[in-house]
């Protein structure tokens, strides 16, 4: 039996403050399935894919059901409890001992038609009894400064002081910079009059609360983020995380770590992308969650490729405190049955595989995001 000690979720986002029917718990799986914000189609139900069946295996023994009731029994336990009892109840028995929160989500889900009332990084790490920080999503931040800066020259100076500033107390930056093609054409950064150019079109074109598109400046945020001393999360939705290799061997050797998230079903080719780079490194996330019972051959297609130092666990959860337990759930059990049968085949000592265990669990992001060992021992 391989050992997985506390784990840090190192990139994931808030719970849901609100009440959830059917409907929207329903709502909010598929959204974390796809990126989704439709219900599923008439005669069929979210649950009915490998997230739901785990979200039905490993959260109703947690408030007290069986394993694989049915989801409405399940949701009226849910409400029951209450939403706070609920959350509590499933965050503090994840395993989860620190929170990377990107707070940018809420954004994101204005005019989804889905709750967007979150908890921030202090709530949700009182909540699961856990540490937690927060991370910086880079072109919200942009949106908003330019909703207050009425020339070129202070849109661009009040981005710099906005990000440098941000550095003060975020562990790290994230940015879908990748996922809107602001890498698609030159890693380089661009030079100042094409900055200002793009400037001033994006701001003169850009109707109220308009989301920041323009390659130029996605690059140059990005770059901006490199000088700013943390951390750099580079979301590849379901883009080959290839089309970011550029902008890895651009920043190579400048001291900023670069971690590429949601890579599925693209995760050998970002698992490459961190043999091949010193500073990149692979975040888990869902797609583990996403496999479900297919975690265990995933991980090991992961295993094939990345250093073990450089891969990291997340829930990348938001919205249902069910998605952080079950991706710390199927997390263990993966990484359970792939190294202790290796140990088992010979191939690996027991020793070696607690220690890369321990590696992907936490330290891996302790190190990269400089953060403290926990003072206490796992809850789970």
């Amino acid at each position: 039996m391989i050992d997985t000690p506390s784990l840090v979720d190192q990139y994931c986002h808030g719970v849901l403050r609100t009440e959830l029917g059917l409907g929207t718990f329903e709502a909010h799986l598929g959204a974390q399935l796809g990126g989704s914000t439709a219900l599923p189609a008439a005669g069929t139900t979210f649950f009915d894919t490998q997230t739901g069946f785990a979200v039905r295996r490993w959260c109703p023994p947690l408030l007290g059901l069986e394993p694989h009731c049915p989801p409405a029994r399940y949701l009226a336990r849910r409400r029951e409890l209450g939403v706070a009892e609920a959350g509590r109840r499933l965050l503090r028995a994840s395993g989860i001992a620190t929170y990377l929160v990107d707070t940018g989500l809420p954004d994101q889900l204005a005019g989804t038609g889905l709750p967007d009332d979150l908890t921030g990084p202090a709530e949700l790490g009182t909540t699961g009894a856990a540490e937690a920080h927060e991370i910086v999503r880079l072109e919200p931040l942009a949106e908003q400064i330019a909703d207050t800066s009425g020339t070129v020259d202070a849109f661009l100076a009040n981005l710099a002081e906005a990000v440098h500033g941000a550095a003060v107390n975020a562990v790290a930056f994230a940015s879908v910079a990748g996922v809107r093609q602001g890498l698609a054409y030159t890693p380089e950064p661009p030079g100042p009059g094409e900055v200002r150019g793009a400037a001033g079109r994006w701001l003169a074109g850009r109707p109220a609360g308009g989301r920041l598109t323009d390659p130029v400046l996605l690059r140059h945020l990005l770059w901006i983020a490199v000088t700013a001393g943390r951390p750099l999360q580079l979301h590849t939705g379901d883009r080959d995380p290839a089309s970011v290799a550029g902008f890895a061997a651009a920043t190579g050797g400048l001291g900023t770590d670069l971690v590429l998230v949601h890579a599925y079903p693209h995760h050998r080719a970002a698992a490459g992308l961190t043999g091949a780079h010193p500073h990149v490194y692979a975040d888990l996330g869902p797609v583990l969650a996403h496999t479900g019972a297919r975690a265990a051959a995933v991980l090991a297609e992961v295993l094939e490729r990345a250093p073990f130092g450089k891969l990291l666990f997340s829930s990348g959860a938001h919205g249902l405190p069910e998605l952080h337990v079950v991706a710390a759930s199927v997390f263990r059990t993966a990484l359970t049955r792939v190294l202790g049968e290796w140990v088992m085949d010979g191939a690996w000592s027991r020793t070696d595989a607690q220690r890369v265990a321990a590696m992907i669990a936490g330290d891996n992001a302790r190190r990269v995001y400089r953060l403290a060992r926990p003072a206490v021992g796992p809850r789970w």
